[in-house]
C-alpha cells in the first residue's frame, strides 16, 4: 500500500471571502483526509439567497396564485420550485 503524503495545514482566513478564494484554487484532498470523514446533518443550514426582480404578466401571476393556493403554499415558493425543477431538467438534458 502506498504511503500517503502528509496533509498540509489549513491556513487561518481573515474572512469568508478569503477562504472562498483559497478553496477555489486549492484541492481539499491535500488538506483533509476524506477517508476519515463522516457524514453529518445540518438541519438549520439554509442556502444563501438573493432577491431579484422579475416582471411577469398579471394573468400568469394569477394562475400561479391559484395553483399555489391548491397546494397551500405561497406563490413565490411555487415559482421557485418550478424554476428549480426546470433548471435541473435542462442541466440533466445536456
Amino acid at each position: 500500500m502506498p504511503k500517503r503524503k502528509a496533509l498540509k495545514r489549513i491556513p487561518r482566513f481573515a474572512s469568508e471571502a478569503a477562504e472562498r478564494r483559497f478553496w477555489l484554487h486549492h484541492d481539499s484532498a491535500e488538506y483533509v483526509d476524506w477517508a476519515k470523514a463522516k457524514p453529518i446533518k445540518m438541519p438549520s443550514l439554509k442556502p444563501s439567497t438573493r432577491t431579484i426582480s422579475i416582471r411577469l404578466p398579471e394573468a400568469l401571476i394569477g394562475d400561479l396564485k391559484v395553483l399555489a393556493n391548491k397546494q397551500d403554499i405561497p406563490y413565490q415558493s411555487l415559482l421557485k420550485l418550478y424554476v428549480a425543477e426546470r433548471v435541473e431538467h435542462e442541466l440533466r438534458e445536456r
